[in-house]
C-alpha cells in the first residue's frame, strides 16, 4: 500500500517545503529528552540527522540541534541542543518534527506523502459517486485512515489500504475507494 512521510497536517498541501517525519508525544527521561511517534517510512535517514525543524501548527518551522537520537520501543527519542529538563522537554510535546522536502529521499514507485492525498476528491470505484475531499490522514495507531469530508460537512473515516483504495492519483488530486460494507453506517 503506498506510504510515505507526511507534512503538517494543516499546511499547505502538496505545495508544502515541510514534511512532517515525526511528532513529539512526550518527555522521555530526565534530561530534555522527548519520545517521538515515527510518520516516515525511512526512520533510519531521520535517526541520522543533526537539524530538524519543529513545528507548533503556526508559523514557520524552526532548526532545531540535535545532540543524540536513538530508537526505544515504538519510538524515536530525541535529545535537543538546549533542552536540558523536564519542563523544557514538556513544552515540546505535541511539535511535529520536520525536513525540508528538498532533502527527502525519494519515494520508491507507488509511493506518496501522505500529505500530497490531503484535497483529493474520494468517489466509489463501482458507481464514480464523490464522496467527498480527504481533509487529513491519520496515522497514529498503525492503521492510517482517511478522513474524508462530505459534502454534507459530516466526517467519513475509511481505512487507506488496497482493498478499500484501488486507485490513488495524487497528479489528478483522485482517490478512488471501495467502501467496506457497513462503514457509512458507523459515520452518520
Amino acid at each position: 500500500m503506498p506510504q510515505g512521510r507526511s507534512s503538517p497536517s494543516g499546511s499547505a498541501g502538496p505545495a508544502s517545503a515541510w514534511l512532517t517525519v515525526a511528532r513529539i508525544t512526550k518527555t522521555q527521561g530526565r534530561r530534555g529528552e522527548v519520545a517521538a511517534q515515527i510518520l516516515t517510512s525511512f526512520p533510519q535517514a531521520l535517526a541520522e540527522r543533526a537539524e530538524v525543524f519543529l513545528w507548533d501548527g503556526r508559523g514557520q518551522p524552526t532548526p532545531a540541534q540535535v545532540e543524540k537520537i536513538w530508537f526505544h520501543k515504538k519510538y524515536l527519542i530525541f535529545k535537543f541542543s538546549g533542552c536540558d529538563s523536564i519542563s523544557a522537554a514538556q513544552e515540546l510535546v505535541g511539535r511535529e518534527i520536520q525536513i525540508p522536502r528538498a532533502e527527502a529521499a525519494p519515494l520508491p514507485e507507488a509511493s506518496y506523502y501522505l500529505d500530497d492525498l490531503v484535497g483529493c476528491r474520494v468517489v466509489e470505484a463501482a458507481s464514480g459517486a464523490e464522496l467527498g475531499r480527504v481533509r487529513a490522514v491519520q496515522d497514529d495507531s498503525g492503521a492510517a485512515r482517511l478522513v474524508v469530508e462530505t459534502p454534507e460537512g459530516k466526517e467519513l473515516l475509511i481505512p487507506f489500504a488496497q482493498e478499500f483504495c484501488p486507485r490513488i492519483a495524487p497528479e489528478e488530486k483522485l482517490i478512488e475507494v471501495i467502501l467496506p460494507q457497513g462503514l457509512r453506517d458507523l459515520n452518520p
